[in-house]
């Protein structure tokens, strides 16, 4: 059975990397031929859809009739660092990794290995014969926290995040927060430099960085990109999370992302800006983090969302991130 890129799928590396993501999608029919191979007893019911920004997951049963998720990401997400996150959580407030050593053969790098750069000359077709393939237990991707009304979909999110902001595990490779942010940083600049009229936000939002990463209260591994729309609806549990890009730092890093939630809803809302700082308040209290620091990291994450889209050509996303950056 073939398997076609997803449009969505070959529309948002296409934005992040160009040309250079053209190999990995052309690859990627008989990537996941391999994949299921592999897997040893797979049955394929369909391809998720409309798929993921950057990985393809197929719904599949295993030999004893356990539905399943397999999924498939290009080396520059970093699977391997998914894994051994997930692994790490070990279900617990995240989707499950089943047990599947045939999809671990092929891993670009070691768990242990530092990302240095997440640049297009990573977007390479794979070697191996399952390399970016993970075997996951079946949530419902139809339905997310997104689909609670906002008061409710907050409490959820809130709670289930808290869990996993755990020790991370001995001998880890996952990047910190200051060097996710300081590699992010030279993108902002550089934006700032082409229109000068986004100069004081980003000088802002870098200001507020720099004196959070001097004094950072805390190492536990976070989620890395936690929103409503990485909750799932699952079996063994009411909500659980997926799709982490995996770090670690302070848990106020995590939860800035939470909070611009929504934000096209809070762009085109009369109180937006109000709710906004509300938010930032409400979260900051409920799940007992420092509300200044949350105010920053807040700041930082959406001014570099913005000026991350506009450079990929996402003038819409990017401008609705700034404007929302411009109410902090």
């Amino acid at each position: 059975m073939g398997f076609e890129p997803p449009p969505r799928l070959e529309r948002a590396l296409g934005e992040m990397y160009g040309d250079a993501a053209a190999d990995w999608l052309a690859a990627l029919p008989a990537l996941t031929e391999r994949a299921l191979t592999a897997g040893d007893g797979l049955t394929v019911e369909r391809a998720a859809a409309p798929g993921g920004r950057s990985s393809l997951v197929v719904l599949v049963r295993r030999a004893d009739g356990t539905p399943a998720a397999l999924k498939i990401a290009p080396p520059v997400a970093r699977p391997d660092l998914e894994r051994a996150a997930l692994e790490h959580w070990n279900g617990w407030g995240a989707v499950k990794v089943l047990d599947a050593p045939e999809l671990r053969s092929s891993q670009p790098d070691a768990p242990g290995a530092h990302v240095s750069g997440l640049g297009a000359s990573g977007l390479g077709a794979s070697e191996g014969a399952a390399a970016g393939a993970v075997l996951l237990e079946r949530l419902h991707h139809e339905v997310s926290l997104r689909s609670l009304p906002e008061a409710k979909a907050l409490l959820e999110a809130a709670g289930t995040v808290r869990r996993l902001w755990v020790e991370p595990p001995a001998g880890h490779g996952f990047e910190t927060v200051a060097e996710r942010t300081g590699r992010q940083s030279a993108g902002m600049r550089a934006a700032a430099e082409a229109d000068p009229e986004l100069a004081p936000l980003v000088e802002a939002a870098l200001a507020a960085r720099a004196e959070l990463v001097e004094g950072s209260p805390e190492l536990l591994l976070l989620h890395g990109n936690f929103r409503q729309s990485k909750v799932l609806s699952g079996e063994r549990a009411p909500w659980l999370t997926v799709g982490p890009e995996p770090l670690v730092g302070e848990r106020a890093y995590d939860l800035a992302r939470l909070v611009r939630d929504r934000v096209e809803d809070l762009i085109a809302s009369p109180g937006g800006p109000v709710t906004a700082r509300r938010r930032v308040k409400k979260l900051a209290e409920s799940l007992e983090v420092d509300q200044a620091r949350l105010h920053g990291w807040t700041l930082f994450r959406a001014v570099e969302s913005g000026t991350r889209a506009l450079a990929e050509g996402r003038r819409q996303m990017g401008e609705v991130n700034l404007e929302f950056a411009g109410w902090l």
